[in-house]
């Protein structure tokens, strides 16, 4: 099989595995991801078919959608890519990314390195930035039957792993305790630059938010 041929079938693949995902999971976030992660990847030295195939399979079986369980979305990419017999060390490669590409609270140490999931990681939070990290955050809080806002209720940054991902508080608290904080935690050039301009728009975006909250414009 062809490099075009598994790229081909791994669309494919994951299209119909994530047929009925939620709206800020779906096949089009991977889709836009890929094309950021091919965006950042030209000025990077990387293999393209790993970051083509990581950016494709990143978020196959989310954990938030399988109660936590992490070992879904790696297993099913191995078996999957077992299946077209893809070269063992790339398989290995995509495997790695896939278990280590998670935010996670932003307070767990990352256990692999490569360039290729620095530019998959990059894509996937330039996903969570700007206009479609907006509105991704609130589909995803309405999925969860979450509060818009409740000014009792702070931000927590110094959540450990469990308790951000059993974390329940209003969806605004999440610009605070991942959003905004993703401008800092770019591993590229490209994705600091396109990161900067997103998070310009979400500080503009939270100032009118608590203007109208307020009743002030």
């Amino acid at each position: 099989m062809t490099e075009k041929d598994l790229i081909l079938e791994t669309i494919d693949f994951v299209k119909t595995s994530l047929q009925h995902a939620e709206g800020g999971h779906d096949w089009f976030h991977i889709h836009r991801v890929f094309k950021n992660a091919q965006l950042i990847a030209r000025d990077e030295q990387a293999n393209e078919l790993v970051v083509q195939l990581g950016a494709l399979l990143h978020d196959i079986a989310d954990s938030k959608f399988h109660n936590g369980d992490e070992s879904v979305g790696p297993r099913m990419a191995r078996e999957f890519l077992e299946s077209k017999k893809a070269d063992p060390t790339v398989i290995e490669h995509v495997v790695k990314i896939i278990e280590n590409v998670s935010f996670k609270g932003g307070n767990t140490n990352q256990q692999f390195h490569s360039i290729e999931l620095d530019i998959i990681q990059d894509a996937d939070r330039l996903d969570a930035l700007g206009a479609i990290g907006i509105a991704r955050t609130f589909n995803y809080g309405g999925f969860k039957g979450r509060a818009l806002y409740d000014p009792e209720i702070e931000p927590k940054l110094d959540m450990t792993k469990e308790e951000y991902k059993a974390s329940t508080a209003p969806t605004i608290n999440h610009f605070y305790e991942k959003l905004l904080l993703l401008k800092g935690r770019m591993n590229t050039e490209t994705g600091r630059r396109i990161a900067a301009d997103r998070h310009r728009f979400m500080e503009n975006y939270l100032k009118q938010f608590y203007a109208e909250w307020n009743g002030e414009t």
